[in-house]
């Protein structure tokens, strides 16, 4: 019997073609759209319960920045296209399964509900201000604030897409194990308000708003750790290249980045810090609040990088 011995350099790095379609655009968008997700959804709850002169940070001044996140996103999204004269054929066609669209619908209505949403409280802000003696625009603003208990609503509801998508808009990747799961969709949505909420804690002046989100974030930062842990449990209960996928946070290129940035930097010692601060200790609230934002951007940054290594393909 002869005997051939195969020699395979498949295990070294780089060997097999790997393709990077997205960069910093799609990072930076599922950032400051979860971000604003997260914000628009505690001011519109907050107007519903009936709470906006509670947390005025949370209700009014934070959600004057959305449409400059939004603007923004949709700038880096702009960027990354490659056909920019054909942005507008998303808009000539709904495709229910597609969750492009379902992110390119969303964001159309949103942006300008937004926009809306934060313009009915710059009076409340700047009380001098009156739209350039505009009677159109002032009566618009009058119309609005009447019916702002029913906008909340449905911002609410798109807000969750908004948030939700992020992840989705990953997940829909079949080709990608790292993406291809359920639950990125939720983990972004919480990984989204958590960041809201820091963001309110360091904008607010008031002690009782800061205190409020502060325990809303804990909160949040206690199910976003549950969320990874059960996300990197379900890789490795799945089948090898499930497995290889995890491995990538366990012991691969990107475990420094993932523990140490993420978990402990972006989630474990602000949580702390905020028991702290919950407990009387004085902790500066930028601290525990850049930390946490750092963190999501971070995430976001790593899981684009990360899912794009990952393949079907042995």
């Amino acid at each position: 019997m002869k005997e051939e011995l195969i020699i395979s350099g498949r295990m070294n790095p780089h060997i097999d073609p790997v393709l990077n379609a997205w960069g910093w655009e799609i990072a930076f968008y599922l950032f400051v759209g979860g971000l604003s997700a997260g914000i628009l959804f505690f001011s519109a709850l907050y107007v519903i319960r009936k709470r906006e002169n509670i947390y005025p940070t949370a209700v009014k001044i934070a959600p004057l920045l959305v449409p400059l996140f939004l603007i923004l996103g949709l700038a880096a999204l702009f960027i990354d296209l490659h056909h920019k004269l054909y942005f507008w054929r998303l808009y000539t066609t709904v495709r229910l399964e597609s969750p492009m669209s379902w992110g390119a619908w969303t964001l159309m209505i949103i942006t300008p509900l937004s926009i809306a949403w934060a313009a009915s409280f710059i009076k409340e802000i700047f009380p001098k201000f009156n739209w350039w003696n505009v009677k159109f625009l002032n009566t618009l603003e009058g119309l609005i604030i009447e019916n702002r208990r029913f906008i909340a609503w449905p911002l609410i509801i798109f807000a969750i897409i908004l948030g939700i998508y992020t992840g989705i808009l990953l997940s829909a990747f079949n080709a990608r194990p790292l993406w291809n799961t359920s639950i990125l969709g939720p983990l972004f949505l919480t990984s989204g308000l958590s960041t809201a909420a820091a963001l309110i804690v360091w904008m607010s002046k008031s002690k009782l708003e800061r205190e409020i989100f502060t325990k809303i974030d804990l909160l949040l930062i206690g199910i976003e750790l549950f969320l990874i842990t059960h996300l990197i449990m379900g890789f490795l209960a799945g089948g090898q290249v499930q497995v290889e996928s995890a491995q990538i946070f366990l012991g691969g290129e990107f475990t420094t980045y993932f523990w140490v940035f993420i978990i402990v930097i972006g989630l474990i010692i602000p949580a702390i810090l905020e028991v702290m601060e919950l407990y009387g200790y004085h902790i500066p609230a930028f601290a525990p609040s850049m930390l946490v934002i750092s963190g999501g951007i971070i995430f976001r940054f790593l899981m684009v990088e990360a899912g794009q290594i990952t393949r079907y393909l042995y």
